[in-house]
Formats: C-alpha cells, structure tokens, sequence
C-alpha cells in the first residue's frame, strides 16, 4: 500500500535511475504525466495499467484534487502504484502536494528523485549553469504563469543577480520573460539558449540575445537559459574558442 513518487527525467531513459526502472518493472499501476517520454513507458511491466494524467494548456482533463483523489484510491487497491512525473517530482511538479494528500488518505509515500530538466536541459546542450569564471550559481523558476502577472517571482531582483537564470515551462510566455527582465535592468547582450526536447531524438539548441528572444518561436517543452554560460557549448572545439576571448573581457550575467 505504497504509491511512489518517481522522477521520469529529462526524457531518454536511459537516464532514468536503477531504482525508478525497477519500480516500473513491478508497478500495478503507473499514474504518469503527459511529458513522461514513450521511450519511459516502454520500460512499465505487462500488465499493468497505465494512467494519463497529463495536463495540456487550456485543457485540464485531470484537475489535482481529482489526481489526489485517484492517487489515493490507487494506493488502498495495489501494492505498488508508480506516480511518475517528468523531471524530478519536486521540482515545479507537485509532487510536495500529493505526498501531503497521500499521508491524509493513509497510503505510504516513497520518493525517487529524478534528473530535473533545470540541470540536463542546459547539460545536454553543452551549457554548464555554473562556471568560476562567469557565474556563481543558478536560479530556477517557472514562467508558466505570465511574468506581467506572476505576483510570486520579484523579476526586478532576478535581472540583477548576476547569476544564471533557467526558466522553465517558459515556452508560451518567453518574451514577456524578456521584457521582464530587460526591464528589471538585465543588459538586452545577455546571452539565451533555448533548449527544447532535451536529451530526446529530436532535441534542438537555439542560441540568441535577450532582446532577439522575443522574435524566437519557442516550441514546448523548453528551457531557457539566460546568462553568460548560454554562449558556451563546451562539447564544440570551435564555439569554445570563440566564447573564451569574450568571458576573458566579461560578459552579462
């Protein structure tokens, strides 16, 4: 009478950790997400049910009272029920929520964290969110509600931390991203990488400048990445020699 919550990854499973394949293997039922990959579902075990809890813009199937509910109702009925959510159930993906509903019901929770897309998105593009020479640290945040109106992110004191900034879920609102933070005082020079389907087939790297990001048709799932170290692609000899001449002179953060 255990639900586990298990981090899917990025998307090529073959990032996935050993304990999360395992559980797949064993479930009765996965609950999982709409951006959990084909190649992640291949790995559940016959004969268990598959659940598609997956939420689209403007289009909520499933609300998250209702995925608590059958959560819990799963977690009274089998052994084993696998919640599996893309990224790292912890990271913008209510994963905190439904163990707190869980524990209400009575169903025991475990955790399995997975690779967040905020670290192997950048990662597999070849971008390193730290780097001693041009940035200290990284912030992770989501756009997915639109920056003009998200009263819970200070945009203002993002655009001056000098550090790199990877935004999630930012597809539909990316200009208003950039504005927001162009308009908090970040340098419109900044470097952007936008990262979409990564660690999948059909991954695509664009790089730009703040001020062009707007111009860009940003294809979901994504992420942005905003600061010097967007610039970088330390897997390309010829990219990097190029970027090094610049962060030796100093870069926008």
């Amino acid at each position: 009478m255990t639900v586990h919550l298990v981090g899917a990854g990025p998307g090529d499973p073959d990032l996935l950790t050993v304990r999360a394949a395992r559980l797949l293997a064993e479930a009765d039922v996965v609950v999982h997400d709409r951006l959990v990959s084909r190649g992640v579902l291949d790995l559940v075990g016959q004969g268990a049910e598959l659940v598609d809890v997956g939420k689209l813009v403007g289009s909520h199937r499933w609300s998250q009272d209702a995925i608590n509910e059958l959560l819990g109702a799963l977690g009274h009925a089998h052994t084993c029920v696998v919640r599996l959510k893309g990224g790292d159930p912890f990271v913008f993906g209510r994963g905190g929520e439904e163990a707190l509903a869980l524990r209400a019901a009575g169903v025991d929770v475990s955790v399995v964290p997975g690779i967040t897309s905020a670290v192997a998105g950048p990662a597999a593009a070849g971008i390193p969110v730290t780097d001693r020479r041009c940035s200290s640290g990284f912030t992770v945040v989501t756009a997915h509600q639109d920056p003009h109106t998200d009263r819970a992110l200070d945009w203002d004191a993002l655009a001056r931390l000098g550090t790199t900034l990877v935004v999630l879920m930012g597809a539909a609102h990316a200009g208003a991203v950039a504005e927001r933070l162009q308009r908090g005082g970040m340098d419109p020079a900044t470097p952007v990488a936008v990262v979409t389907a990564a660690t999948c087939d059909d991954q695509q790297t664009t790089r730009t400048r703040l001020d062009a990001l707007a111009s860009l048709a940003v294809r979901a799932p994504a992420v942005i990445v905003v600061g010097a170290v967007a610039a970088m692609d330390v897997t390309e000899t010829d990219l990097w020699s190029q970027l090094t001449p610049v962060l030796d002179e100093g870069v926008p953060a």
